[in-house]
């Protein structure tokens, strides 16, 4: 233990910038990650954390890590180059808690995603997961009172250790806390779907911080409007002087403790994405895509396939575009980057048959000897994605819901002729640069292909000045005032 108060601990469920493996003689080997929003912070976080220690607490995933985790490996190409603390917790405790809790139950409940005449059903399977889920949070807790002394700070990441605050709170009462939920967050209606008790705990959870932050404002004002009406918690909000309506920042009390919620929009280091794209393996990927386009427009979309991203609803889209505008057969391709993620669950297993077919109904209906209007590429290839980025002539994002969508920012920083951005107004993002973009509904797959044929008649001059205005937006607010934000407010 440390009583440093400069000492800053960051805790993430599955975040860990650093995987181990063995290597051909048995021995551990590590290997650093390329995950978006840990890279983003890599370049910020030594600076942002001052001279004092720094360390980056994450759950052991696989046996290698588990080895590690047990013979105290503490990797240093962590965050900012600090070390890495992996907690080798029971692989049927991880299965419960991050896998049938958090991406099966939370994040549905976040993303207002459920099939509710058939699910969720809340059972005595359901009970025994969430015992894992407390287990899983009650050991980073544990894990984080050894590391944490009087002043240090803690930042918790996302709703896989939304427990975590106030478990470490009753631990180490000096400890300065804040939790970041890079989702949604629910409003208090759909949130109600969850048991009563276990509603409760995830809010008391939070609050056990004395600083919650959200990626946009309506996130922010859902969580204070679930803390009034589900807690009866007292919440301060803070109405901007206009007196009508939240700013998604506020104050709440509860239980004889303060929590500030607050709002940290992420954008992009721009000269970070910049360098990395002027890389060779990404000018080849770009010389390719072009040949392939033969001077046709490109709609590009660059997601992992996760159910809130909607690809089918875009692929839908781009059917009825080649259906209703003829005109543009022959003339545009679509990349559609779809990535497949969280395999293990069947939802997504079977969303990802449906993209795939969907894109060889497109193919199979509009091609022709010379042209294919739809390129589905499925291996995660993020020098490829870049590339894609470059030469967009449209970026389609359009997710059902989304915390932020890093994509809709990184696209037309990247972009060599400036691209028109098609964005679902359920996007976080849309709260910083929707005004620059051609905001769509993502479940009307008609005003979604019309938005699609209004991108791809914009004239370039115009094009060009919404994509640097994009660009300049998200490039103001880049990862490391993200981070100096949340760390000012724990001092």
């Amino acid at each position: 233990m440390t009583n440093d108060p400069r000492r800053l601990v960051l805790v993430a469920s599955n975040r860990g910038p650093v995987s181990f493996s063995f290597d051909d003689n048995g021995s551990l080997t590590s290997k650093r990650g390329g995950g978006g929003m840990v890279s983003g912070l890599m370049s910020g976080l030594a600076a942002m954390a001052g001279d004092g220690d720094v360390l980056w607490v994450c759950a052991a995933m696989t046996d290698a890590d588990r080895a590690a985790a047990r013979q105290e490996e503490r990797g240093e190409d962590g965050p900012g180059d600090a070390p890495v603390r992996m907690l080798d917790i029971a692989p049927s405790t991880f299965e419960g808690a991050y896998n049938r809790i958090s991406n099966s139950v939370l994040w549905f409940v976040h993303h207002l995603l459920f099939d509710t005449p058939n699910q969720p059903r809340f059972g005595a399977e359901f009970r025994r997961d969430w015992a894992s889920y407390t287990a899983y949070n009650e050991a980073f807790a544990d894990a984080l009172a050894e590391e944490a002394g009087k002043g240090t700070r803690v930042l918790v990441q996302d709703y896989h250790l939304a427990l975590v605050p106030r478990l470490l709170k009753e631990r180490c009462p000096d400890a300065r806390i804040a939790h970041f939920q890079h989702t949604p967050w629910a409003p208090p209606d759909y949130f109600r779907l969850l048991p009563d008790d276990v509603g409760v705990a995830l809010l008391e959870g939070m609050l056990g911080a004395d600083h919650v932050g959200f990626l946009a404002g309506r996130w922010a004002d859902a969580f204070l409007d679930c803390c009034e009406r589900v807690l009866g918690a007292r919440v301060n909000r803070d109405t901007g002087g206009t007196g009508t309506g939240g700013t998604g920042t506020g104050e709440v009390s509860y239980l004889g403790h303060m929590t500030e919620v607050a709002v940290h929009p992420l954008g992009v280091d721009a000269r970070a994405l910049r360098d990395r794209a002027r890389e060779p393996d990404v000018r080849a990927h770009a010389a390719t895509l072009r040949e392939q386009a033969r001077g046709r427009q490109l709609i590009v979309r660059v997601d992992r396939t996760e159910l809130s991203k909607n690809v089918v609803g875009g692929l839908a889209a781009y059917r009825e575009l080649l259906a209703t505008r003829p005109e543009w057969r022959g003339w545009v391709t679509h990349l559609a980057f779809a990535y497949p993620s969280r395999s293990g669950l069947a939802e997504y297993r079977a969303y990802n048959e449906r993209v795939r077919e969907l894109a060889q109904a497109v193919n199979d209906e509009f091609a022709t000897p010379d042209w294919q209007p739809l390129l589905l590429e499925v291996k995660d290839d993020y020098a490829r994605s870049l590339a894609a980025c470059e030469v967009a002539d449209v970026l389609l994002v359009n997710p059902i819901r989304d915390g932020m969508n890093l994509v809709a920012e990184e696209g037309p920083i990247l972009s060599e002729r400036g691209c028109a951005l098609v964005l679902s107004r359920e996007a976080g993002a849309a709260a910083v640069i929707g005004s620059s973009a051609l905001l769509v509904n993502p479940y009307d797959v008609t005003a979604t292909a019309e938005a699609l044929h209004t991108a791809l008649s914009m004239p370039a001059a115009e094009r060009q000045r919404r994509s640097a205005a994009i660009a300049a937006a998200a490039s103001a607010r880049a990862p490391q005032q993200w981070l100096a934000e949340q760390l000012d407010a724990l001092r």
